[in-house]
């Protein structure tokens, strides 16, 4: 408990405060509620300090502000003022507690604060007390008695009764009379006010005197003292010496509210003893009835029914206490008073009211669950079960309701993890029903957009890519383009790409390259050879732009196509000087068939482009000398004959099967001797030959060994790849295959679904491809039937 004084008007005027508080936590979220209550009087100057609430609250005076430290009271924090700067409460405007708080005698207006960050609500209650304000006033200045001779002394005559709007002691609290000779005041206490009655002490003779004159005073409990006085005029009647009687003094009925026009609430009944007139008994609201009373009810004076005449609401009034006259007829009538009280009966004529305070409709989709996003207040003037109200919120939405400190107080909370990703908005339908028969509801929709957080990484819809490149590329043009993609939106799904520069091979590989970072395309900076390099890979990685930043890589693997770039390179002849050109001997007794010499050439590309074709362009015989187009060997057609000339020149034209093909030619001179001189010359020629053989032996060697050792590489790279990437992944070679013809190799492999094949040189006749060599055993005989192995 604490107490605070303020001075005001050069007076010192108590203020009363006391609080208390409860806190609840509510899952990560926190709200904190607290009661406070002060009490200040009526009529204090606008300005005027009520309390502190902060400190009464243990806030931080300096973050008031930052936290919107306000009133949140709807139409009652127009009468206090928060001050955010040093946290005092006070007076908004002058009050009236009159006007405030009519016929209440504890009078509270209340106020709900509301810090935030974190969230925080309390309930302050202030009490407005009563000032000695306003003096007892009667209805009317003077009131006019008639009463009859020989009534009996201890009779009562209900007389005006004085009104303070002030409350307790400040309220009306005695009552004086001019002169006490014959009458005397009594007062009947009743929970609303005390009705004072006019007590015959003496019996009255009209005779002595026919009007007597009193002054009734009524005093207030204030100090000092406030009075008013009403003029009684007491008109003394003769005979009729018999007053009605109600058969009750309370009658006591219950009626639903919304009761129809007409309804009959009550019958009432008094009885006289005297006859003709004097017990003809009329019925009349009392003197000092309120007119509330009169505008809902209406009294038949004949009959005693009491019936409906306007709105009967629960919600204004829970009861009814009417004063009710019965007088006779008589030249002196004697009347009687009686009282009913009419109790409403609530009925469920009133639907919930949902109030939502809503702190954020865009939240984050990372929140935390149990988080408060806003305050849920729901009312029902019904009182009872019709007043008690059900809240929930339909549909499968990832948020709750959880009750507060405060009874019809929910906190919105979520439960459960957001995705924008998934859903970016919702609906929130919360629905408030009462306990009323039949109930009634209320729905209110509360919409949350979803905001985005950068929680999605780029991905890219293959890993890994491959590309398949032919050879002789422009350098500087686009070879391939990455896309990734992101589920995120704005800044958080804007990617960039760039390379991965690492060490060795692939930092090499990737200095080659270069990546538009906006787009993904990809362009080489060199033009690639397939016959130095058959395959490669890199990195690109793609990152976004949230904060912090995601990303992913993709490997791409870089396959270099063919081309038919090379032209056929003459392996024999090949004479001294380097030229293809050669010089055969044969006797002039050979017969048809006879292998003069074979042409030899090897192209470095493969497949078609490697595959080597050969025709006689030049001969000076037709009818002499044949050439087979695939294996270059040159046989005689026919046997010689002495009108055949001597020597004989062969033009041989040596061309690859690509696309635009590429040729060479070779020159072989052949002459006819004698046989002896052909001996001879051939073994002179075989000892020169064997030398010229070991030079080309030993060059091709070179050549094969470093085309073979490359492919063989680039073979094993791209069967790890693809068994690696795949389980079905297999390899297959061509079965041990003789070929008659060039220097051309193949080999078959197949990769998921796809199915490739890589042609090399074709072999001569009698070479043999090895399964598991790649094709790079060649083995060529020479034209003897001996073989050399290269």
């Amino acid at each position: 408990m604490f107490c605070f004084t303020m001075g005001e008007r050069g007076q010192r005027r108590r203020v009363n405060c006391c609080w208390m508080a409860g806190i609840l936590f509510l899952g990560f979220g926190e709200l904190v509620s607290a009661q406070l209550r002060y009490s200040v009087p009526e009529e204090v100057q606008v300005g005027s300090v009520v309390g502190n609430v902060a400190k009464d609250l243990g806030l931080d005076i300096s973050t008031l502000t930052a936290r919107r430290f306000r009133i949140v009271s709807g139409s009652n924090d127009a009468l206090f003022q928060l001050n955010q700067n040093n946290g005092v409460l006070y007076i908004g405007k002058t009050m009236d507690r009159e006007e405030l708080c009519d016929g209440i005698k504890v009078c509270l207006i209340s106020l709900k604060i509301v810090v935030e960050s974190p969230l925080e609500i309390h309930y302050a209650s202030v009490e407005i007390t009563d000032v000695n304000d306003h003096s007892p006033t009667f209805p009317e200045s003077e009131q006019r008695l008639e009463i009859a001779e020989h009534t009996p002394p201890g009779t009562r005559f209900q007389i005006h009764a004085a009104r303070d709007p002030d409350v307790s002691t400040h309220s009306v609290r005695i009552y004086k009379l001019s002169s006490r000779f014959f009458f005397d005041i009594e007062i009947r206490d009743s929970e609303e006010e005390n009705t004072p009655f006019l007590v015959l002490k003496k019996p009255l003779d009209r005779e002595q005197k026919a009007e007597h004159r009193l002054v009734l005073t009524a005093l207030d409990g204030g100090s000092p003292s406030k009075s008013g006085s009403l003029n009684l005029t007491i008109t003394v009647l003769d005979a009729n010496d018999n007053r009605p009687v109600f058969s009750k003094d309370i009658y006591t009925v219950s009626l639903q509210e919304n009761a129809l026009i007409g309804t009959l609430v009550i019958q009432i009944n008094a009885t006289d003893l005297d006859e003709g007139l004097n017990s003809d008994i009329e019925y009349t609201f009392g003197k000092t009835q309120k007119k509330k009373v009169q505008d809902t009810f209406e009294l038949d004076s004949v009959t005693g029914e009491i019936r409906v005449k306007g709105k009967v609401d629960f919600e204004d009034m829970e009861m009814y206490r009417i004063d009710l006259q019965a007088s006779d007829k008589g030249h002196l009538p004697w009347t009687a008073e009686s009282r009913v009280v009419i109790k409403i009966k609530d009925m469920n004529d009133n639907t919930p009211y949902i109030e939502v305070t809503s702190l954020s409709n865009i939240v984050p989709e990372d929140l935390k669950p149990g988080t408060v996003i806003s305050l849920i207040s729901v009312t029902d003037r019904d009182s009872g079960v019709n007043g008690k109200v059900i809240c929930k919120i339909l549909g499968n939405v990832p948020f709750d309701l959880t009750p507060s400190l405060e009874e019809n107080m929910y906190s919105l909370v979520t439960k459960g993890r957001l995705d924008r990703e998934v859903v970016s908005h919702y609906d929130i339908t919360i629905t408030a029903t009462d306990c009323g028969e039949p109930p009634l509801s209320t729905v209110k929709t509360l919409s949350v957009q979803v905001s985005d957080v950068n929680d999605n990484r780029p991905l890219f819809s293959q890993n890994p890519l491959e590309l398949y490149l032919v050879e002789n590329n422009g350098p500087g043009a686009s070879i391939f383009s990455v896309n990734a993609a992101d589920n995120d939106i704005n800044e958080n799904a804007a990617i960039t790409y760039h390379l991965v520069r690492g060490d060795g091979l692939l930092r090499d590989m990737a200095s080659f390259l270069n990546i538009n970072s906006e787009t993904g395309d990809i362009s080489a900076l060199k033009s690639f050879d397939f016959e130095t390099l058959k395959t490669f890979q890199f990195q690109v990685v793609a990152t976004d732009s949230g904060t912090p930043s995601l990303s992913s890589n993709v490997t791409v693997h870089v396959f270099i196509l063919d081309q038919n770039d090379n032209a056929p390179v003459i392996l024999y002849p090949v004479s001294s000087n380097g030229s293809a050109e050669g010089v055969e001997e044969i006797p002039l007794n050979v017969n048809a068939g006879h292998l003069v010499t074979k042409v030899r050439a090897y192209d470095a590309d493969i497949g078609y482009n490697g595959w080597l074709l050969f025709s006689l362009q030049e001969v000076t015989a037709h009818s002499l000398f044949g050439l087979d187009r695939y294996t270059g060997r040159i046989r005689t057609l026919r046997s010689f004959t002495e009108t055949d000339e001597a020597e004989h020149k062969l033009l041989i034209l040596v061309k690859d099967n690509g696309n635009v093909s590429l040729s060479a030619t070779a020159t072989v001179v052949v002459k006819l001797v004698e046989p002896r001189e052909a001996f001879a010359a051939a073994d002179v020629k075989s000892a020169t030959k064997d030398d010229e053989d070991n030079n080309v032996t030993f060059y091709l060697m070179i050549t094969l060994g470093s085309v073979s050792t490359l492919f063989l590489i680039s073979i094993i790279v791209l069967i790890a790849m693809q068994c690696s990437k795949s389980t079905d992944c297999t390899s297959k070679y061509l079965q041990e295959t003789n070929y008659d013809g060039t220097l051309c190799h193949s080999i078959q492999y197949r990769s998921g679904d796809k199915r490739y094949m890589l042609v090399g040189p074709r072999m001569s006749i009698g070479s043999t491809i090895v399964p598991g060599s790649h094709a790079n055993t060649l083995v060529l005989p020479d034209r003897r039937g001996t073989s050399t192995q290269v």
